[in-house]
């Protein structure tokens, strides 16, 4: 069988994916955002990581935790990614705008929850990586466990911190 194309098992491997928010960095951010809220003593916590393509890399309910908790998790994560600001910024933003915030939610097909406890990953360069959505406390204690569990993971949050008087939040 001269002249024709051998192919060698290589030729078949199947090609790796770049990833720039790997599996062990986005299990620390879940198990760091859950252990900082058993420290405040918050409700129980529902948490998921998003790659910045909006798809799920952890998700981590814990027990007691309302079953809403994790599509209300990740719709604040994705509202995060979806429009490039924390989600307590668009809030902030966007509290006059209920036909745009309608527009959007019906865009992203439900998948858009903008109030605090959706956090932006940031990498060394300040490029989005991935994005943390947290449910289950008052939003704004939500937000400050994932800006927690941001940080002890060495990367950087948008926004940075939660609002100082975090603590004081309530349902």
């Amino acid at each position: 069988m001269h002249g024709e194309n051998v192919m060698s098992s290589k030729d078949y491997y199947v090609k790796h994916l770049a990833v720039d928010l790997p599996l062990a960095s986005a299990d620390k951010i879940a198990d760091v955002t859950l252990a900082t809220g058993r420290a405040a003593g918050m409700l129980p916590l529902t948490v998921v990581v998003l790659d910045a393509g909006g798809h799920v890399v952890v998700q981590k309910r814990e027990d007691g935790s309302g079953i809403l908790r994790a599509e209300i998790a990740r719709g604040k994560a994705y509202a995060a990614l979806g429009m490039g600001v924390g989600s307590r910024i668009l809030r902030d933003r966007l509290k006059e705008r209920i036909a745009f915030q309608a527009a959007v939610a019906a865009a992203s097909d439900g998948s858009f929850v903008p109030v605090p406890g959706g956090v932006l990953i940031l990498n060394a360069a300040g490029a989005v990586i991935g994005a943390v959505g947290v449910s289950g406390d008052a939003s704004d204690r939500d937000e400050h466990a994932a800006c927690e569990g941001i940080k002890a993971a060495g990367l950087a949050s948008h926004p940075d911190a939660a609002v100082e008087n975090w603590r004081d939040a309530a349902l």
